[in-house]
């Protein structure tokens, strides 16, 4: 019993003496995703800086530049895009916007949300918000839906005196998205999402080109964002969930109704 004892007193000791060793070496706690968001936009549709949902990207710039960034929707999706400018001390009232493009270029509408809004004299930030439509899987050609693809945030100010022109700003973007679900679902995808360049990689891929062609096809793609889990096919949605419960619902209605309605059999004497 003695040496029992006196065993686990020194490997109680031991462990007392390399807990802290053991807690200074652990790693620490990875960095949260907005630690590799972007700190800077582009100033164009081309040079757009790229972006993912649930990323919050930041970017200095000087008042009355256009400032540009992208990023990935697919079907069922409805982006809720949000932005924080930041004005310097001393201003004169000035009205931002904040507008959202597909990738086709098109203006999209928003649903709700302060899409434009005037800063009064010395305010330190105004906030922009614009809830879009919920994108669809396919569309008809003459149609302004919103669909799959690459979409482009512009945010500038639209009404500005000279003298608080090229004063510095500061400005926050974010992109979240709720998944609506078979409610927004159609019949019919899109052969390709709306990306820049993905026709030329698609002829890329399928023929059978020499190097210097290859590469000088791969140079014409001009995005690489997708959703998590890739571009979803657009035929599948929990509709067709619904649409089996309904069919099974509609069947025991009807074999209930039927035992209901068709009596005891033929009445006596016939």
């Amino acid at each position: 019993m003695g040496i029992t004892r006196v065993l686990s007193a020194a490997l109680l000791a031991v462990g007392l003496a390399a807990g802290p060793a053991v807690a200074d070496s652990s790693p620490s706690p990875s960095a949260s995703s907005d630690s590799d968001a972007p700190t800077q936009a582009g100033t164009s549709f081309r040079t757009a800086t790229e972006i993912d949902q649930g990323q919050q990207a930041t970017a200095s710039g000087s008042s009355g530049d256009y400032l540009y960034w992208s990023f990935p929707a697919d079907a069922g999706q409805r982006p809720d895009v949000k932005a924080t400018v930041k004005l310097p001390d001393s201003h004169a009232g000035q009205t931002w916007q904040l507008d959202v493009y597909d990738g086709l270029r098109r203006r999209q509408a928003c649903q709700y949300g302060a899409q434009t809004r005037t800063a009064a004299q010395g305010a330190a930030s105004v906030e922009l918000a614009c809830v879009m439509r919920t994108v669809r899987a396919w569309s008809e050609p003459w149609a302004d839906d919103p669909l799959p693809g690459t979409y482009y945030i512009r945010l500038t100010v639209v009404d500005l005196t000279s003298a608080d022109l090229g004063q510095p700003v500061s400005a926050e973007v974010r992109v979240d998205s709720k998944d609506i679900g078979g409610s927004a679902a159609v019949d019919g995808s899109l052969a390709e999402p709306l990306v820049p360049g993905i026709a030329v990689k698609s002829e890329s891929d399928d023929s059978s080109s020499s190097s210097d062609s290859s590469s000088s096809t791969k140079s014409a793609v001009l995005s690489s964002i997708e959703p998590d889990g890739g571009w979803s096919s657009g035929w599948w949605s929990d509709r067709w969930v619904w649409t089996g419960i309904g069919g099974v619902l509609a069947a025991l209605a009807g074999i209930g109704g039927y035992a209901l309605t068709r009596g005891s059999g033929r009445p006596r004497g016939v």
